[in-house]
This record gives C-alpha cells, sequence and structure tokens, in this order.
C-alpha cells in the first residue's frame, strides 16, 4: 500500500485530519481533498465549515481541495461521479476517511470506493474514541467545536478541544469523539500545516436542532 496516491475525503474537522497525517506516516501520498458542499455553495455540507476557510486549510498543507455541491438526495450520486472524475485527473489509488466504528458509515465508503476504482483506507479504524481523541491531542492537532447539537448547548462552540472537554463531555454522558454527530470541529493547526489558521468567531447560529459558530478567517 506504501507509495499510493490518495484523495483525502475532508471535513475539516479532527478526524478526517488525523487519518490524512495517519496515511501519510504509513507512506502513502496526499494529493488531493474532497469536500463536499451545501447546495448553496458556500459551506461544507456536514460541519457547516465556510469554503474559504476550508480552502485556507487546504492551502495551509499545499494541498489542492475540489468542492461539489450537493443536496442529501443527491449525495451518492455526485460523489461517486466526482470520485471517478478525481482519480482520472490525479491518477489516484486509493480514498482515505476519517471513520471510526459505525458500520455503515465504512460500508458506504467502501462502495463509493470502489464505483471509482479506489482502494478505501480507514487509518483510525476501530481505535478506541477516547483514546483517539487523546492521541489526536499529543499528536498535535489543534480543533475548536463549530457545531453542535441542543444536548451540548451554543455554549460549547468555539471550545478547544483538550482534556477539559473529553472530561465535560464524559460528565454528560456524550462520547468523547463526537462519532455519533454530537459535534463537529474545524482544525486549525496540525503537523502538516505550514501555519495556523487565525479564526474570528462572529456569532451563534442555530439551525433546527443544531448550533453552528459563525466563524470569519483573520
Amino acid at each position: 500500500m506504501k507509495d499510493m496516491s490518495f484523495l483525502c475525503s475532508w471535513s475539516g474537522g479532527k478526524d478526517s485530519c488525523y487519518a490524512l497525517h495517519k496515511a501519510a506516516e504509513q507512506g502513502l501520498n496526499p494529493v488531493v481533498l474532497l469536500n463536499v458542499l451545501n447546495e448553496y455553495g458556500d459551506r461544507s455540507r456536514s460541519h457547516g465549515i465556510p469554503k474559504e476557510i476550508l480552502k485556507a486549510q487546504a492551502q495551509a498543507m499545499s494541498l489542492p481541495i475540489h468542492f461539489f455541491e450537493s443536496t442529501w438526495k443527491d449525495y451518492e450520486r455526485l460523489y461517486i461521479q466526482n470520485l471517478i472524475s478525481l482519480t482520472r485527473t490525479y491518477n489516484l489509488e486509493a480514498s482515505v476517511f476519517g471513520d471510526i466504528d459505525i458500520e455503515s458509515h465504512r460500508t458506504w465508503k467502501e462502495k463509493v470506493s470502489n464505483a471509482a476504482k479506489l482502494k478505501a483506507v480507514l487509518p483510525i479504524w476501530q481505535q478506541p474514541r477516547k483514546q483517539l481523541v487523546l492521541d489526536m491531542i499529543d499528536y498535535g492537532i489543534e480543533a475548536i467545536v463549530v457545531s453542535c447539537n441542543n444536548t451540548l448547548g451554543p455554549d460549547f462552540l468555539g471550545r478547544t478541544i483538550d482534556k477539559t472537554l473529553i472530561k465535560d463531555l464524559e460528565d454528560m454522558g456524550i462520547d468523547a469523539c463526537g462519532e455519533n454527530g454530537e459535534y463537529h470541529t474545524l482544525v486549525v493547526n496540525a503537523p502538516l500545516y505550514t501555519k495556523k489558521l487565525e479564526i474570528e468567531i462572529m456569532d451563534k447560529e442555530k439551525s433546527s436542532n443544531y448550533n453552528f459558530l459563525k466563524i470569519d478567517l483573520l
């Protein structure tokens, strides 16, 4: 598997970032990032991160980032379509994902990867969730909470992923990794970044049962 050129499914958050780093550590070669935007094309479909900040993350790692816009309804069809196109453009051999232990998620990633004749690689698969977050912190991944559910509430927005946050989550009976969608993050610094992202917090917003941090690049 060494030296395989890979695409990283990039959410902008801690899990995809750590997966990219671990894949690179294993000798794979990161070539391009892929992010799915909402149907308006202004922020990521999953984490609600502004497009310009996702571009800044890619620039900090000296990697190109490819975007496409989609509703949830068209997500799979367009994902496969873009994966096939990028495989041809970049001569890709593998696709890297930051999934941890939800089997249905792995099945889907393997399905779309197979459609593009790519090997699905999940470098952090089945690692203990709490230890995984602690490992990320020790590794040098700096991330902040950019969205969360109402169980956590808006006060958690903007908080740094650290040992204090992990304890607070556990005290509330919430998974430390947020793998079930309890919260999402933005990585502002990591070992492969050439510089830390400077983020300005503008406001907090609420949409349905979810809270979002309104952020901008300084």
